[in-house]
């Protein structure tokens, strides 16, 4: 495995690159808390370093045509897809997913280089014509120049594709830090891509958010930033683009509500909630966490649904393939989801099942249903980002939206019947970027991904995040004959 690590060097101008401070950073592996890989701590020298031969690269990426951009993206996508076992295996040691989940998102990474690879080929614009007497108006999409780019560490791989992707479609270049406790599978991505593209065009610079994220979130020669992250490196982010007027991309936090109506296949709606409460130990901004469901059909559901959590098999990716659920990526994160868990029981939820850490090494917590938990509750309104569902009970359509809407986020939500009328109706009143109806956490490519309130603005995936990475201009010709 040692072997397979990229070296622990910034990704600078092509090439691998020492850090200017020579310091490093321990990368834990979550599973047994032991010392797995040293990044180099990034510094604003190293920032600065890596925009400048961003800034230096963009115009000669910027003027070749869509299909060239294009032929590099499936060309990355190619190469991910090529070494696709061995990206998994690092994903799975970094974060301690398990291969099931490390594997999805590597092939979320080559089809999100393969859509905007198309994309980009067949972007579409307003007609051009005379909407003006004798003045012809045509308008023409451009790049912004060099983007600021922040990654999470739930999905590190995936969501820098997200990002590298439709930045470099639309004739962008980028520096992007990665989360500073799972950078080995970016890295590992910048040396397998590296003879690919054009020196500067990908820049990588590992390290904290407050030296590394905020030199690329004030960097004036930085024309945009886009984050995924928490709300509050979300709020960073934007105050400092702020002082010059950057453009900010933000996906944020989310607290989905699923909301299940007295009609609803119960059966059903626990089954999803197995994989879209639990996927990837419930790190996942979409998760399906904060289940609604009508009074008449409470208990119901509850036994479907411990049943469905109590098949769940914990433990380490590497005893096998059997491993739906690892561990929380970092001890400062246990600590976090355990501290939700225990004030939560302290106030009267109880657990019907889970609740607690497990025993042995590793940050591992068992994935709980949290019921009789009162409305308002801290559970309910803040993202525990953890293997934790609660359930609450409506006795109302107008209680379950209100209550639903009634939290900081606006990311993603569902609703659960069998009712055509009633599906319509609720989607329409939830305040989500996404609604699914009788489904959560199901995702494509071609679809928008995004949310409202404290959940951020800009989309990534689908033509519109093509959109949020490039500017509008409009250019009007007077053709009147002056003869």
């Amino acid at each position: 495995m040692t072997a397979s690590f990229p070296p622990g060097r910034h990704f600078v101008d092509g090439a691998l690159v020492a850090p200017a401070s020579g310091r490093g950073i321990d990368v834990v592996d979550p599973c047994s808390e032991e010392v797995l890989f040293q990044a180099p701590n990034g510094t604003a020298a190293d920032v600065d370093r890596a925009v400048s031969a961003a800034s230096a690269a963009q115009s000669a990426w910027a003027r070749r045509v869509p299909k060239d951009r294009s032929d590099v993206l499936h060309a990355i996508a190619d190469r991910v897809a090529e070494h696709a076992e061995l990206l998994a295996t690092l994903e799975a040691a970094n974060t301690g997913k398990p291969f099931e989940v490390a594997r999805d998102d590597v092939a979320g990474t080559v089809d999100s280089f393969r859509f905007m690879a198309g994309a980009v080929r067949a972007s579409t614009s307003m007609a051009a014509g005379d909407y003006v007497d004798e003045h012809l108006s045509v308008i023409q999409r451009e790049p912004l120049g060099v983007i600021g780019v922040v990654t999470p560490w739930n999905y590190p791989l995936m969501m820098a594709a997200w990002k590298i992707a439709p930045i470099l479609a639309a004739g962008n270049t980028l520096v992007l830090k990665p989360s500073e406790h799972t950078p080995i599978t970016t890295l590992k991505f910048a040396e397998l891509v590296a003879d690919l593209l054009p020196a500067g065009v990908v820049n990588i610079v590992t390290g904290y958010g407050d030296v590394v994220g905020d030199r690329l979130s004030r960097h004036p020669d930085v024309q945009m930033v886009a984050l995924t992250g928490s709300v509050g490196s979300g709020r960073a982010v934007a105050r400092n683009a702020a002082e010059d007027l950057k453009r900010v991309h933000l996906e944020l936090g989310g607290k989905a509500p699923v909301v299940v109506c007295a009609d609803a296949d119960l059966a059903a709606a626990a089954s999803a909630l197995r994989t879209a409460g639990y996927w990837n130990s419930g790190q996942e901004c979409g998760a399906g966490c904060r289940v609604l469901v009508h009074e008449s059909v409470a208990d119901q559901l509850v036994e479907h649904l411990v049943g469905e959590v109590s098949t769940l098999t914990v433990g380490d990716p590497r005893a096998g393939s059997d491993v739906e659920l690892g561990p929380v990526v970092s001890k400062a994160h246990y600590d976090r989801v355990l501290g939700y868990l225990h004030r939560a029981q302290q106030d009267g939820a109880r657990a019907a099942i889970g609740g607690d850490a497990l025993d042995g090494p590793g940050y591992f917590i068992a994935p709980t249903v949290l019921v009789d938990v009162p409305a308002d509750a801290e559970i309910t309104r803040e993202e525990v980002f953890g293997p934790v569902v609660t359930v609450e009970t409506f006795t109302d359509e107008d209680e379950a939206i209100r209550r639903a809407n009634a939290v900081p986020y606006g990311l993603a939500a569902s609703v659960w019947t069998d009712d055509a009328r009633r599906s319509h109706t609720l989607a329409a009143r939830l305040d989500a970027g996404t609604v699914w109806v009788n489904s959560h956490l199901v995702l494509a490519s071609e679809l928008p991904w995004g949310g409202f309130k404290g959940s951020g603005y800009g989309r990534d995936l689908s033509l519109y995040a093509l959109d949020d990475y490039s500017r509008t201009k409009h250019i009007m010709h007077n053709h009147q004959n002056r003869s």
